[in-house]
């Protein structure tokens, strides 16, 4: 028996590729209050179905048709790239071998109900189309057609797509934007985190052909933000979500460095800063958090920092080198900048209010073994205790007073005591906000205003998971998630989020990963050794597993995401 495996775009995203509206128009320039602002619109080519060049073509030999049970996935190579193939209630399916949001193998992933979950941050795959149906990551994976014959296996693909290892679902494009009065946009999106990308993206992939309009503080593309406190060096260009020329191809318009003032819900129009307004008919508020700030003596010094912005990352990176850092607040932030600059500068100390880092989200032992790693890589600790004070020298930090009466020599200070939603400008809309200043959603991420949706970690939402508490879930797959379920809405869809909470954190070339939402749990069963840092933790409330972190213990919380999404319950006992 063969089976073959060859590249084909669904007849579906074919024809809406190429049933693409707009012809080519020249970038629209205009001013407000002398500040110009470029909207780019282009044509983008249609792509080329695999099978015109058959130069592009690979085929190879696999496997023999029996060398996979039910249930088993094998990465298999032709040459040219490797392909994921699959077998599932007899059927061989085959794609992309890669999760591409980091580029995990997802051979050793999870496969369960006709999807395969990554290993790594819990992206999920459809192996019928190669879609991603759950996040991180934008792009899905190309789907290779499967045909069995004879004894052998074939597989025939296209060269490109096992090279590239990720498939841009087909967007439509915007009709006739140059007839577009300015100041007004069918679908205005505030924020350009993974909620409100996310949500363009998806309403482009819906066949959407009106005008998309995001504004952000930022003076950047949407980026990476995970990266800022992993991988500090990144420029904005190396951790772009998508390069400028996809803002471009697809019509969708990023205002950068606008801020909105207020909304005013009956106008339907956002108020900026600068006295600019826009109307519209759809409201996306994705704005996130802005990290507290510390209040202490002192605060207001040099090289104190909050990391927002690549270039917070960048400067803390280069002041900090064989330089004297404090970090206050063993938060994820506060431990992935300490784990980041061990290397880099001359001491670094992390200050913390709790006696252990992490104890309310991951429990006591959990944050214990994590603490041990730091300070095997020279990282101390200063627990139970504040800063009273930031002192200087000539302008610049020299030195942090606690009010233990400790102080620490201090080139460089990274503030993470955590954040709080940044809606102030909500505060007269209407819009419903609850007492800690979250946006308060229902399960379609709308608010109580017909038209105006919000996502992100700026909202509070019911969990599925929890029985439809409302909790806030500031994760970056959260964030990916709302925003698409605010864009199926947006366009009358009735999709509800049921979504599992994933999240990871990684320090020293080691990550922790967590499914799940483990607020208020009462006990945490440990399997494994916490002392050699290969262990999972299952966290249970009464007598229900809520969530789940790991170590060095692939792929079980992505195995138990995957029971969890599924709505069944995990017991204690199944776990002890």
């Amino acid at each position: 028996v063969e089976v073959k495996i060859e590249v084909v775009i669904p007849e579906k995203e074919r024809s809406k590729e190429e049933m693409s509206p707009n012809g080519k128009a020249s970038p629209l320039v205009y001013k407000v209050n002398g500040t110009a602002r470029h909207y780019h619109l282009e044509e983008h080519p249609i792509a080329s179905n695999p099978y015109h060049n058959p130069k592009d073509v690979v085929e190879a030999s696999v496997c023999h048709v029996k060398d996979l049970e039910n249930g088993q996935m094998r990465e298999v190579d032709l040459g040219f790239g490797k392909a994921l193939l699959i077998k599932e209630n007899g059927e061989f399916y085959a794609m992309g071998h890669k999760c591409p949001h980091y580029g995990a193998p997802l051979v050793k992933g999870v496969l369960s109900k006709g999807r395969v979950r990554c290993p790594w941050h819990g992206a999920c795959f459809n192996i019928s189309t190669g879609d991603i149906e759950d996040f991180p990551g934008l792009d899905s994976l190309p789907r290779f057609q499967v045909k069995i014959e004879k004894e052998k296996v074939y597989i025939r693909a296209s060269k490109q797509a096992l090279q590239t290892q990720r498939r841009t679902k087909m967007m439509a494009k915007c009709i006739s934007l140059s007839n577009y009065n300015l100041s007004s946009t069918n679908v205005l999106i505030v924020g350009a985190g993974a909620a409100g990308l996310v949500c363009a993206e998806t309403l482009r992939q819906e066949g959407f052909s009106d005008r998309i309009v995001m504004c952000t503080m930022d003076r950047h593309l949407p980026y990476d933000r995970p990266k800022l406190s992993k991988s500090m060096d990144s420029h904005p260009e190396q951790i772009a979500l998508r390069p400028k020329e996809f803002f471009r191809t697809y019509d969708i318009e990023v205002l950068t460095e606008m801020q909105v003032a207020a909304v005013d819900i009956k106008n339907k129009t956002a108020v900026f800063k600068d006295g600019f307004k826009m109307e519209y008919n759809k409201l996306l508020i994705a704005t996130g958090n802005t990290p507290k700030a510390l209040s202490c003596k002192g605060k207001e010094v040099e090289n104190v920092f909050n990391i927002r912005t690549p270039e917070d990352a960048n400067r803390v990176v280069k002041l900090a080198t064989s330089k004297n850092v404090v970090i206050v607040g063993a938060s994820f932030l506060g431990m992935e900048v300490a784990a980041y600059l061990t290397e880099r500068a001359h001491s670094v100390s992390v200050v913390e209010l709790e006696e252990v880092p992490f104890k309310k989200f991951f429990g006591e032992r959990v944050g214990r073994a994590v603490m041990k790693m730091f300070e095997n890589n020279r990282v101390k600790f200063y627990m139970q205790t504040e800063v009273s004070e930031l002192r200087e020298q000539e302008g610049k930090l020299k030195e942090v007073v606690l009010k233990s009466g400790k102080v620490l020599r201090a080139d460089v200070c990274v503030v993470g005591i955590g954040a709080v939603p940044a809606t102030g400008f909500l505060k007269q809309s209407g819009i419903n906000i609850d007492s800690k200043g979250f946006i308060v959603v229902n399960k379609m991420m709308q608010t109580n205003i017909p038209g105006v949706f919000a996502a992100g970690d700026a909202v509070t939402f019911p969990l599925a998971l929890r029985n439809n508490k409302k909790v806030n879930v500031p994760h970056w797959q959260m964030a990916h998630m709302h925003g698409r379920i605010a864009a199926l809405n947006m366009l009358a869809h009735g999709m509800e989020i049921s979504t599992v909470p994933y999240l990871w954190t990684a320090m020293f070339g080691k990550s922790i990963r967590y499914a799940g939402h483990g607020e208020g749990f009462d006990d945490v069963v440990i399997q494994g050794d916490l002392d050699e840092l290969k262990f999972v933790a299952f966290y249970t409330k009464s007598d229900e597993v809520v969530a789940v972190a790991s170590m060095n213990y692939d792929p079980i919380v992505s195995k138990v995401a995957e029971v969890l999404a599924a709505g069944r319950t995990i017991r204690k006992r199944d776990v002890e």
